[in-house]
């Protein structure tokens, strides 16, 4: 499947990877998986946002920045292997930095998975997790790692 055609259809293109924040790497292959690191909401070098949501962060503009995670995901997967390589979103563990109260972390981590059901159709079909945590690195709202299968 060429799921760079299908980038391109949908007007997506993938940013460059966002340099790491300390001692890691964006992505690592092991066997027919990639891991990516967390992904904040960076681009450009800039984080989009900060703070927590439910408080500083409304829902809705922290699924948007979930997204923006996903896709920082995937230019990490292009970088080590070429998004054509992959075969299926396996994973995908979002975190979402929650004021007290806040219980809606499922429907922020949608802005990422639906991101990929939207490349990847029903490769993008995925096991997650969507947890609530007390802080993020920077201060950012979300953060988004995933695992692919690649061929």
């Amino acid at each position: 499947m060429s799921w760079s055609a299908t980038l391109s259809e949908l007007g997506i293109e993938l940013p460059p990877v966002v340099a790491p924040l300390a001692a890691y790497v964006p992505a690592v292959q092991t066997g027919n998986l990639v891991y990516t690191s967390g992904q904040l909401p960076i681009t450009d070098g800039q984080l989009l946002s900060s703070g927590k949501v439910g408080a500083d962060v409304t829902a809705e503009d922290a699924k948007q920045l979930a997204r923006v995670c996903a896709l920082n995901a995937l230019a990490a997967v292009h970088a080590l292997v070429g998004i054509d390589a992959v075969v299926k979103v396996v994973k995908v563990v979002g975190f979402v930095a929650s004021a007290p109260g806040f219980d809606g972390q499922p429907g922020v981590i949608n802005g990422a998975s639906e991101l990929f059901g939207e490349v990847f159709g029903d490769a993008g079909a995925h096991a997650r997790s969507a947890v609530g945590v007390a802080e993020l690195p920077r201060n950012a709202p979300v953060e988004v790692e995933i695992v692919v299968e690649i061929a």
